[in-house]
């Protein structure tokens, strides 16, 4: 399943001792700070190669949940989940119809896991589904309200703890209405002011300050923009460096970066293996230097696993076919300020034991 770009998409006993006196170049805290890096893990039995899956953290199990996608001969309806070393299929009583393109993202309010949308190769899905972490089991939701059915819909954490959707597209336009979940319907939003239609857009939320950032995405009109949210309103950016537009991205916010980390996606048919922070301090994006980074793809899951400690990435597609590759966002150390040495003349009272 390939998404084409559209239009504006570290003594000697003597008289005399040298006694070091450390400078540190940055505070304890600051010495903690790191770099980031990708290294590719050796699961055991990971899913087939699929792009365009939904993937998020389930708080509840405690694993990363993955659901359908593409594989290149037909779409998918398997569930599977990854605990930092293993990926296990789940065999559930009932599951979603195929699909890809779809998204889902966790309500910590409900305390389940929100699906809705995608396509099936025929149609666009307006479906909700609910997984849950205690039973490992999918449920059909029945509200009495419900979003268009589209394919590539942004689906994040609201401030408030629900799930929340916006845009997606609907076969005919791009949407620009946003809808939140209140744990048995949907419930529309009408913020003063929303980012202009798009679908397959990457958007995250820091859940630290409760900031969604959203960018790109494929729109009629230019979606290549940065959009923040605030729980009420949506603020376009004004970056002074942001990423290339690219459309089917992928996006989670890391705490060890303290930032929303952006990934891959697709340009004008090129897809991309960039890797960017979006600085909330700065109102701006930072393209990270990687010594490793995955191979260049779009429609890949990314996920922050929070009992790993670490954003996990698996699948996609180029243009040479699918994945099924499982890599890590790691801190690598900031190296350690040599300690500085200055002679000091003192008396010894005793010999060190």
């Amino acid at each position: 399943m390939k998404l084409n770009r559209v239009r504006y998409f570290s003594p000697v006993l003597t008289i005399l001792i040298c006694c070091i006196s450390i400078a540190f170049a940055v505070g304890a805290e600051a010495a903690q700070s790191s770099f980031p890096d990708w290294i590719e893990l050796s699961p055991h039995g990971p899913p087939p190669a699929r792009s365009y899956l939904a993937m998020t953290y389930d708080p509840v199990s405690g694993k990363i949940i993955a659901f359908g996608g593409f594989d290149g001969t037909g779409y998918l309806n398997d569930t599977w989940s990854f605990d930092g070393t293993n990926w296990t299929q789940i065999a559930t009583q009932s599951a979603p119809p195929a699909r890809a393109a779809a998204q889902m993202t966790y309500d910590s309010v409900a305390q389940k896991v929100v699906l809705f949308g995608g396509y099936d190769g025929t149609n666009r899905l307006g479906d909700t589904w609910l997984w849950d972490g205690t039973t490992l089991q999918w449920t059909q939701a029945t509200p009495a309200h419900q979003p268009t059915p589209v394919t590539g819909p942004m689906l994040f954490p609201d401030p408030n703890g629900r799930a929340d959707l916006f845009g997606g597209f609907d076969g005919q336009f791009y949407q620009l209405t946003m809808w939140q979940w209140s744990g048995f319907d949907w419930t529309q939003l009408f913020p003063p002011k929303v980012p202009f239609a798009r679908s397959s857009a990457a958007v995250a939320t820091n859940t630290s300050t409760g900031q969604v950032v959203m960018f790109g995405g494929l729109g009629d009109v230019n979606p290549n923009n940065t959009w923040t949210y605030d729980g009420t309103t949506w603020t376009l950016q004004s970056p002074a460096v942001q990423p290339l537009l690219v459309y089917a991205a992928s996006a989670a916010f890391d705490p060890g970066q303290q930032g929303v980390v952006l990934f891959g996606g697709g340009s004008g048919g090129v897809d991309q293996n960039t890797t960017w922070l979006w600085d909330q301090v700065g109102d701006t994006w930072t393209q990270l230097s990687t010594a490793q980074s995955p191979p260049a793809r779009e429609g890949a899951g990314m996920t922050y696993d929070t009992a790993l400690g670490r954003v996990i990435l698996f699948g996609g597609q180029d243009n040479n076919g699918y994945f099924n590759d499982t890599w890590e966002l790691i801190p690598t150390p900031t190296p350690t300020p040599r300690p500085t040495a200055t002679p000091r003349s003192r008396p010894t009272p005793h010999p060190r034991p």
